[in-house]
């Protein structure tokens, strides 16, 4: 198989890439595709991400948990935000989340009105997702929520570590992939002091998270990977 694996730096450049027929890894690693992928790993019945705030209320009366994210802060009145503590078994198993963030829920949104299919990446899954897109054929976008439509440090610095794993199996790759890769290869020692210098990790130090922050940065702590069917998010049958 002869594949092509890219990297798309931000939601504002998915037009760019042609993505009918390739699968889109939509990655905003703190902290929505790292909750989502531990809640599906949780025995979340799904997930709906939906667009915005309002969205969520559509969903009021179905017994669904409402959980809402912007600028790193639970919104006021649902019932949890999008910390990976949120997401755990107790909390979630055999329960629907419906879900909206800053960027992760949006960029979702934005693969599958053109994706042939979208799945979620974070580093809890890394080496499950990369087993899987191996054998898949079809072309990869790697797609980076970023912060409001701007690169950001994070989601690149996955996107890297996932080019590295796939290197020997996939034939071309883009020159942002060899731009994520090089920043992955300089940090991978230690993620967590290299993203000191990331503007996220700053607002997420000034609302005292600091252990959601190394909990997202977890290598291998999942073997689910969340798919998008539909409008809900569930775990990949293999």
């Amino acid at each position: 198989m002869s594949r092509t694996i890219e990297v798309c730096l931000t939601p504002a450049l998915l037009n760019l890439y042609d993505i009918e027929q390739s699968i889109v890894v939509v990655i905003d690693i703190l902290r929505a595709t790292s909750s989502i992928t531990y809640g599906i790993e949780n025995g979340a019945a799904a997930i709906i991400p939906v667009a915005n705030v309002e969205d969520c209320l559509n969903y009021s009366d179905r017994g669904y948990l409402l959980a809402a994210e912007r600028n790193g802060e639970v919104v006021a009145g649902y019932d949890f935000g999008n910390s990976p503590f949120s997401y755990t078994k107790e909390k979630v198993a055999g329960k629907t989340i419906v879900l909206t963030t800053t960027n992760g829920t949006k960029a979702m949104h934005m693969a599958q009105e053109r994706a042939h299919q979208v799945v979620v990446g974070s580093f809890l899954n890394l080496t499950a997702l990369c087993n899987w897109l191996k054998v898949q054929d079809k072309d990869v976008l790697l797609l980076c929520a970023g912060w409001k439509d701007k690169f950001n440090l994070e989601d690149t610095l996955f996107a890297g570590a996932v080019v590295n794993t796939l290197r020997k199996d996939f034939k071309h790759f883009d020159d942002s992939c060899v731009a994520a890769e090089d920043m992955y290869l300089l940090a991978k020692d230690d993620l967590r002091t290299y993203l000191r210098k990331s503007s996220h990790s700053h607002r997420l130090e000034q609302l005292n998270i600091e252990e959601d922050v190394q909990f997202c940065l977890k290598l291998d702590l999942c073997t689910a990977i969340p798919v998008l069917e539909n409008e809900r998010l569930v775990a990949l049958s293999q």
